[in-house]
């Protein structure tokens, strides 16, 4: 399973990795994922979502 937001389809950068002598080999920046229950619909699914579409509020999670 690809590390990849299911709504706003966001997935890894890529970048460098820094030493103190200041060489430089690749290295990826993985998005912050959970996997949340969410409301789809009129059903609740588990869903992959980046924390930046929590805090925006696209999920709309079910009541307990």
């Amino acid at each position: 399973m690809a590390r990849r937001c299911t709504l706003c389809d966001k997935g890894h950068q890529v970048g460098n990795r820094i030493s103190h002598a200041h060489n430089k080999s690749k290295r990826l920046f993985e998005p912050n994922l959970q996997r949340v229950r969410a409301l789809i619909g009129n059903v609740v699914k588990r869903i992959r979502v980046c924390t930046a579409c929590i805090r925006a509020g696209r999920i709309t999670k079910p009541a307990l």
